[in-house]
């Protein structure tokens, strides 16, 4: 009993605003997360296609200096009927390669696909340059825009 009433004395000498939130203050703080998610989430969610153009740029980059290192060794760049293959395999169609780089071209023996699953599109001669070198999107058809667009080796700084 006399637990009980030190107890009831010391919460009456604490001020009344140390008792908790108002229904009000809780409120004001739900709609204040509410408008933060409502501006935030949109801007989160288009980052994962953003980040599949930034990889396919980057791929293209990895993939065009391994073609110069194919060029600087055999005075040539892959046909296109040889295409990308000639970076991971010594060619066996066209002109061969004289001086084919054991182990090849490219890191971990393989081509990689752009990141929506596709191969990308090699042409060589290009019309852009030696060569043309892209990757068709995640619509994986030529052209297209906004998200759809190509990512062309030309285009890319």
């Amino acid at each position: 009993m006399m637990n009980r009433q030190k107890m009831c004395e010391q919460l009456r000498k604490l001020p009344r605003n140390t008792h908790g939130f108002t229904l009000i203050e809780i409120m004001v703080v739900m709609v204040i997360l509410g408008i933060l998610a409502g501006l935030i989430v949109p801007r989160i969610m288009d980052r994962p296609e953003e980040a599949r153009r930034t990889k396919a740029t980057i791929q293209i980059q990895a993939i065009e200096q391994a073609l110069k290192l194919y060029k600087l060794d055999n005075g040539q760049y892959p046909t296109t009927e040889q295409g990308l293959t000639a970076l991971v395999e010594a060619p066996s169609v066209g002109r061969l390669a004289k001086k084919w780089r054991e182990g090849g071209y490219l890191d971990k023996g393989k081509v990689p696909l752009d990141p929506w699953g596709n191969d990308f599109v090699y042409i060589a001669p290009g019309l852009h340059g030696d060569f043309d070198l892209m990757s068709y999107g995640p619509d994986a058809e030529p052209g297209g825009e906004g998200s759809d667009a190509d990512i062309n080796n030309w285009e890319v700084e």
